[in-house]
């Protein structure tokens, strides 16, 4: 059985979306946001104290795109994931990597000095990462000025890392400054049915294991 430990709206969301799409069975354990300061009990498990944190049999992984790719090979096949003999991989690894190292990163510091640190508020940080954040949006916005997803001309594991920063902007207050291109993406991505059961699957466990949800901007 595949467990894993996520808050509410965190990179987690990508392996659980992902979960969703492949129907894969697994166990998801909330924890209350940051877990290192809310739940260090947890530092026992995952000793770096980060959301995601998935377990599969003896395979322990942190990083939430390369739990997407990691399922979609082991539990595959799926259209999910773009074979290296398809003339879309580069493009497809390209936006797995992208969305976290060039897309969430900077949100993450938009969050800390912004809502998560208000005794170390901080705007000029605020304002300069908002601006690294929409700047490399352009790249999504261009990608997606003729085509519904991302690459390989279907709907892939790309969407699903590209997706959770979109979401992602929302509790950064940065979906507003979304282009026209970007915001309709946005929006059919939500649409999807997998997409709405994992959104469903973090509420009902959130109440389950009485895990408050994380404040909003």
């Amino acid at each position: 059985m595949i467990t894993l430990y996520h808050c509410e709206a965190a990179r987690s969301f990508r392996p659980l979306w992902m979960m969703e799409e492949m129907g894969l069975p697994y166990e998801l354990k909330m924890l209350p946001f940051p877990p290192r300061v809310f739940a260090k009990e947890y530092l026992a498990i995952n000793p770096l104290g980060t959301i995601p944190f998935m377990t599969d049999g003896e395979t322990r992984m942190t990083e939430s795109s390369g739990i997407c790719h990691y399922l979609g090979i082991k539990y595959g096949p799926t259209p999910l994931m773009v074979s290296s003999e398809d003339p879309a991989y580069g493009a497809f690894l390209n936006w797995m990597y992208f969305s976290d190292a060039t897309l969430t990163f900077p949100q993450t510091l938009v969050l800390r000095y912004s809502q998560h640190e208000p005794e170390q508020r901080n705007n000029k940080v605020v304002g300069d990462y908002a601006k690294w954040f929409l700047g490399r949006l352009r790249a999504v916005e261009a990608a997606t000025a003729n085509a519904d997803t991302l690459c390989a001309g279907r709907f892939t594991a790309a969407d699903i890392a590209i997706g959770f920063a979109l979401r992602l902007a929302e509790t950064t207050g940065l979906a507003k400054d979304f282009g026209p291109n970007v915001a309709a993406y946005w929006t059919r991505l939500q649409q999807r049915d997998g997409f709405k059961r994992a959104v469903a699957a973090e509420q009902k466990a959130g109440i389950e294991q009485n895990v408050a949800s994380r404040v909003r901007a």
